[in-house]
C-alpha cells in the first residue's frame, strides 16, 4: 500500500489530521448528497468549521485565527479533496483571508478577519466577468469614488462560495482609463449592500454540492475604507502576489484526490470478479494500479516539498505553477484510469471515483489554466 503521510506531518499536526478528519467524517460526508442536490452546504457547516478553529487555520490569533501555518489549511483539504468532498471551499474563503491579512488596512484586519475565522462571514473573490476570464486587465466592473463612497457597478461570474458570501471580494476599474494600474479590490459585505444581488446557481459539471454563482452589482454603496489597502490601482498587483498560495492549495487538493481514487479503486477491483477471479489479479490491473501509484507518489512527493516551501517562504511562482500544473493533469489521468478499472460501475453518479471524475476536470481551469501555468514557467525558463 502507498504510504499516504505527508512529509510535512509531525505529531502536533497529526493530532489535528486526527480532529480535522473527525469533522469531515461526521460533519460533511453523511450530508454530502443532500448538498450535492441542494447545490450548497449551508451556512451552519461554516460556523460548526469555524467554532473547531478548521477555518483560517493559518491566520495569527491576534486576528481571530488558530495562529498555525499553510500545513492546518493543508490537512483540512486534504480530508476533503481525499473523499471526495467538494461541496464546502475553504480554499477561497483562506484565500479571502489572506488578501485582507497581507494587503489590508489594519482597521480592515481588525473588522473582517475574526468573523471569517468563526465562519460567520463566508468568503467570495469575485474577479471573472462574462467577458473576462484569464485577461483580468479587461474587466468592466467599475467602482466609481463619490464623495466618501466608491459607487460599483458590474457583473461577475464563476464565483466560488457566491449563494454563501458574506464578504465579496470585488474586483474592480477605479480607473477604467487604465489596465493593470486601474484595478482596485473593493469589500463589500453583502448583508450591507442595497444593490447587491445573486444571480443564478451555476449547473455545473461538477463540484455539484458546491455554490458556484453569478453575481451583480448595482450601484451598490460601500465606504471609501472598504479599498483593500486604501491605495488606489493596486488590485493587480494583490491579485498577482498571493497566486502561489492559491496554487499550492490547488495541488494539495489534486494529490489527495488521486490517493482517494486509487483507495476507493484498489477496493472495488479485489472485491468485484470476472471470469471467475478477481479484477485485482488480471497483470492488465496489476501494471496499471503500478503506474497511477507511481504517478501518485511522485506527485505526492513534489507538492509536500512545495507546502514546506510555502511555509518557511521560499516557494516562487513558477514552481507554484508547476505544481499546479502537474498535480492537477496528473489527478485528470489517474482518476480517468481508475474509473476504466471499475468498467460500468465507474460511469454511475454513487460510485464516489464518477464524483471524482466529473470533480476533477475544473481543477485544470480555474487558479491560472494549464496553458496560463506553462506560460509563467516558460517565463522563468
Amino acid at each position: 500500500m502507498i504510504d499516504y503521510r505527508p512529509s510535512w506531518l509531525d505529531s502536533d499536526l497529526e493530532m489535528y489530521r486526527e480532529t480535522v478528519t473527525r469533522f469531515v467524517d461526521k460533519e460533511m460526508a453523511p450530508f454530502d448528497e443532500e448538498a450535492r442536490a441542494r447545490g450548497n452546504v449551508g451556512h451552519e457547516l461554516w460556523l460548526k468549521a469555524g467554532a473547531l478553529g478548521l477555518l483560517c487555520s493559518d491566520i495569527p490569533t491576534e486576528y481571530g485565527g488558530a495562529g498555525g501555518d499553510f500545513r492546518h489549511e493543508a490537512i483540512f483539504y486534504d480530508a476533503m479533496a481525499r473523499r471526495g468532498l467538494t461541496g464546502m471551499n475553504p480554499s477561497v474563503h483562506t484565500i479571502v483571508a489572506h488578501y485582507v491579512l497581507n494587503h489590508g488596512t489594519e482597521e480592515q484586519k481588525r473588522e473582517y478577519l475574526p468573523r471569517l475565522a468563526s465562519g460567520e462571514l463566508v468568503g467570495a473573490i469575485a474577479m471573472t466577468e462574462p467577458g473576462a476570464g484569464s485577461d483580468l486587465q479587461s474587466i468592466r466592473t467599475r467602482a466609481e469614488k463619490r464623495g466618501d463612497d466608491y459607487v460599483i457597478n458590474g457583473s461577475k461570474t464563476f464565483i466560488s462560495n457566491g449563494l454563501l458570501a458574506g464578504l465579496v471580494l470585488v474586483v474592480a476599474k477605479t480607473d477604467p482609463a487604465e489596465r493593470a494600474s486601474g484595478m482596485s479590490i473593493i469589500l463589500v459585505e453583502t448583508a450591507k449592500a442595497p444593490g447587491f444581488r445573486v444571480g443564478r446557481l451555476l449547473d455545473k459539471l461538477g463540484l455539484k454540492a458546491q455554490d458556484t454563482s453569478e453575481l451583480f452589482f448595482d450601484e451598490v454603496v460601500v465606504p471609501a475604507s472598504n479599498l483593500l489597502g486604501g491605495v488606489e490601482g493596486r488590485g493587480f498587483y494583490q491579485l498577482m502576489s498571493d497566486l502561489p498560495y492559491e496554487r499550492t492549495i490547488i495541488g494539495v487538493m489534486a494529490v489527495a484526490a488521486m490517493e482517494g481514487a486509487l483507495e476507493a479503486t484498489l477496493a472495488f477491483v479485489r472485491e468485484r470478479k470476472a471470469f471467475g477471479k478477481s479484477i485485482a489479479d488480471y497483470q492488465n490491473t496489476k501494471y496499471r494500479l503500478a503506474e497511477l501509484a507511481t504517478i501518485t507518489k511522485v506527485t505526492r512527493s513534489f507538492v509536500d516539498e512545495c507546502v514546506e516551501a510555502l511555509v518557511s517562504g521560499t516557494l516562487d511562482a513558477a514552481t507554484a505553477s508547476m505544481a499546479k500544473l502537474w498535480a492537477s493533469e496528473q489527478q485528470g489521468k489517474v482518476i480517468d484510469e481508475c474509473l476504466q478499472l471499475h468498467g460500468g460501475y465507474g460511469f454511475m453518479n454513487e460510485y464516489l471515483i464518477a464524483r471524482m471524475y466529473a470533480d476533477a476536470r475544473v481543477q485544470r481551469i480555474y487558479g491560472g489554466t494549464s496553458e496560463m501555468m506553462k506560460e509563467v514557467i516558460s517565463r522563468a525558463l
